[in-house]
């Protein structure tokens, strides 16, 4: 279990979405064709939003 220096020891939130979101990525990478994930794949499985742009769902 990760926790922050000063909290009350529960998880850290931020590492957990960090886990969550590694753990989305190599989902991508083992279900993809190619041998890498293209910069687009990538943005689009972690839900990147262009800068000043909406995203479309």
């Amino acid at each position: 279990m990760v926790s922050r220096r000063g909290s009350s020891g529960g998880p850290d939130p931020v590492a957990l979405i960090e886990i969550d979101l590694y753990g989305d990525l190599m989902i991508a990478a083992s279900s993809a064709d190619e041998d890498r994930l293209s910069a687009d794949r990538i943005d689009e499985v972690l839900r990147v939003v262009p800068a000043g742009g909406k995203r479309e769902d």
